[in-house]
Formats: C-alpha cells, structure tokens, sequence
C-alpha cells in the first residue's frame, strides 16, 4: 500500500508540475513569435518582360533572398533562379524606416489612378510577431512606397546581371564584355543597389585568366564599386 501510495503522490506532483508548466511554456512561444525576425517581401508580376516575375525578401537582420523565373536569352528556356546575400546596413535601415513610414503596407496604397500605364502588379508585405499585411499596386503616390519600389528595382536589376553573367560565363562568354559594360554604365548612374550581392559571380569572372583581360578589369571595377557602395551606406 505505501508503494501505490508512493507512485499516486508522484503522479498528482507530475500533473501539478505540468498545469504550472503549460502557462509558461504558453508564453515562451509567444514571446518567441513577438520576437521573430521582421520580413519585408517585394513581388512583381509584368507578364511579356524578363523576368515575368520576381521577389525580394528582406529580414531585419539583413539577410536577402531573390528569385526569378524568366529567360537569359530569347532562345532559352524559362529558368527559376535563386539568389542569397547580405544587404548593407544603410539599405537595411532605410527599407525598415519606409515600411514604418508606410505603416507597414496595412491598408490601401495603391494610387487608384487607373491613367497610369501599367508598369507591373507589385506586392509589399510586412510580417513579424505582431503584424502580417499585404498591399497589392501599381503605382503609388505613398513617398516611401515609392522609394522602397525604386529601392528594390534597383536591388532586382543588380540580381538580374548576376543571373546573366554566370550564364555567359559558362556558355558565350563573347557576351560577358558588353553585359559587364552595360552594368558598369548603370551603376555609375545610380541605376542599380546592392553590387556585392553579386560579387561571387564577378569573383569568378575576374579570376578565370580563360576570359578576355579587359572582362576581367570590368569585373574588377565592379567588385570595387560594390566594397565602396555597402561602405558608403
């Protein structure tokens, strides 16, 4: 009888120890999702352009993910591309002070002006512990809407370059000259963000002593233009 007793006071002490636990582990799981990573995502669907559709996902600690289905050449098949990278500080900062600005996409924002040429179906959301919105435009007059739109295009450009130089590095690298031209050209312009998120592929390019020496000085100057940016922001 004292062991049935025994193992009876046990199990009432492991039932007691459980009703005092389930509270608290309640509000460590809520805690933990107060505290999740903030995510901001930027989509564009524009259906006959290359790519026809993309995103950008930043979190709050910096870390971006891009990816695209679209076409290097014309005569090419329809590829999913993925990319990883690290945003510099100050675009970090700024894509999480215009997404507070904008109070984090809730509500409308689209400009509702239908005289405006459709230039894409884009697509800002917000998520954390608290928050979950989507917003869905094409053009906006909300200013930092509209600068985070620039912001990530400029972002989406850059990518986009890393797609088709690691395509023509492999295959025609004849192309690599003028598409590594043209890149410079744009970013000398302020027409793209983000460079060192493509600085493996220009890395690999400025290292293959198979490819043209001035190719290879192009790439160089671009890693170097991508260290200055990140530094400068």
């Amino acid at each position: 009888m004292r062991g049935v007793s025994f193992w009876r006071a046990v199990g009432m002490g492991l039932l007691a120890l459980s009703a005092m636990s389930a509270p608290l582990m309640a509000q460590q799981v809520t805690n933990g999702r107060a505290a999740s990573t903030a995510v901001i995502t930027f989509t564009l669907d524009f259906p006959h352009s290359n790519p026809e559709h993309y995103s950008i996902e930043v979190d709050a600690t910096g870390h971006a993910r891009y990816e695209c289905s679209g076409k290097v050449r014309e005569d090419a098949e329809e590829q999913l591309y993925r990319a990883e990278f690290e945003v510099s500080a100050g675009n970090r900062e700024r894509i999480f002070d215009w997404a507070k600005k904008a109070h984090y996409f809730a509500g409308r924002i689209d400009s509702g002006n239908r005289k405006v040429a459709f230039t894409g179906t884009k697509i800002l959301s917000y998520q954390d512990g608290q928050r979950s919105n989507t917003a869905r435009y094409n053009y906006s007059t909300v200013e930092p809407v509209r600068e985070l739109t620039a912001r990530f295009q400029n972002m989406a450009g850059t990518l986009e370059y890393g797609r088709r130089l690691a395509y023509y590095h492999r295959y025609p690298k004849l192309e690599l000259d003028e598409e590594l031209k043209r890149m410079e050209a744009q970013a000398k312009n302020a027409e793209l963000s983000e460079i060192q998120g493509v600085a493996s592929v220009l890395q690999e390019i400025f290292e293959d002593t198979s490819v043209i020496n001035v190719v290879r000085a192009r790439a160089k100057e671009l890693i170097q233009m991508g260290i200055t940016e990140a530094a400068g922001h």
